[in-house]
């Protein structure tokens, strides 16, 4: 159910010209978002379809987690940077309006389109569209490296704490409160670190299967400062969705892999090896997070699966390895018993 009423969209359609008479425009709410109302809008003809987003100031989570709506600006400024990169990895941004946090973008059909997260969830595990992904997120990363006009607008840290360090790594620390120490440690460097454009929320269920390759959504985290967050958290969504469907962990595991060496195949602003132990210590703190943060994953309910993961983070964050490929043994194991 829509938070922000109907209204706002069709006054939104009515300054932009987006539709001819936006009393006769078609406004379908979209489910499954937690930060933001999402509507697919089709105009009075049936001619043009696009989808308009508008930033939540509480997000549809069971504990109080408040975010700046200033996000929606920073997220319609990602998707341009983005698309200046790689023009066929994000939609098209069709109207904006920072100071009402509102903006629309193009629509991309589900048939030619499906979300990575329904194809992960039915086994479909494909290495090579991980691959691509990886290759992706680096160049993106790449592209915005060292550049002090991105840094100075996308200077989101307090977004950033907000709804990613708060929730995640600092949640976490509340809960387990022997690994406080470096939790908040991991925090504080994580978000003191200032290196390239952030996506911050590198999620299958932002990410679509495209024609021409992955497509990513939902910039709302944007934010220029560590790149391992990126990796970090898309390789934890691998990880989990072993729990998930069972079944295709195998495939996974191999994406998980893919994903993780194609992307530092493209770092070439820092050695591999250096990033490469930042996204291994991050890893493990994000794992724990999707079960004990204030954002669990919604299909992680059984508390033995709760307890593999708890099983294989916790000794992770007090004596973090530098190899990606530690961790994912580490998992393998786990789940192969």
């Amino acid at each position: 159910m829509a938070q922000i009423p109907a209204e706002t969209v069709s006054d939104f359609l009515r300054v932009t010209g987006l539709v001819d008479d936006p009393t006769r425009a078609r406004l379908m709410p979209l489910t499954g978002g937690v930060a933001s109302d999402i509507w697919k809008v089709e105009s009075e003809n049936g001619r043009r379809v696009f989808v308009v987003k508008k930033a939540l100031a509480q997000l549809r989570v069971a504990q109080t987690w408040l975010a700046p709506v200033s996000r929606n600006a920073s997220e319609v400024e990602w998707l341009k940077a983005a698309g200046r990169i790689l023009p066929d990895v994000v939609p098209d941004i069709l109207a904006s309006d920072a100071e009402a946090g509102i903006f629309a973008m193009s629509y991309l059909d589900p048939a030619d389109h499906p979300v990575w997260k329904q194809e992960l969830r039915a086994g479909r595990a494909d290495p090579a569209f991980a691959a691509r992904l990886g290759a992706v997120i680096a160049a993106i990363h790449a592209g915005t490296h060292g550049s002090a006009e991105i840094a100075r607008r996308f200077a989101n840290d307090d977004t950033f704490h907000s709804i990613r360090i708060e929730p995640y790594l600092e949640a976490t620390a509340r809960v387990h409160s022997d690994l406080a120490a470096p939790l908040m440690a991991l925090a504080g460097e994580t978000l003191a670190a200032k290196v390239a454009l952030v996506h911050g929320d590198i999620s299958p269920k932002n990410i679509l299967v495209g024609p021409k390759g992955p497509v990513i959504l939902d910039a709302e985290c944007a934010w220029y400062g560590e790149p391992a967050f990126d990796l970090a958290f898309c390789l934890n969504h691998l990880l989990l969705k072993c729990l998930w469907t069972p079944s295709a962990s195998a495939g996974f595991l191999a994406c998980f892999d893919a994903l993780a060496e194609n992307y530092l195949a493209g770092v070439d602003w820092e050695p591999r090896a250096a990033i490469e132990a930042r996204v291994a210590r991050l890893l493990p703190a994000l794992f724990l997070a999707r079960v004990d943060g204030k954002s669990p994953a919604e299909y992680i309910t059984a508390e033995a699966d709760k307890d593999r993961i708890r099983r294989v983070a916790r000794p992770l964050i007090v004596k973090p390895v530098a190899r990606l490929a530690a961790i994912r043994q580490l998992w393998t194991e786990e789940i192969s018993r």
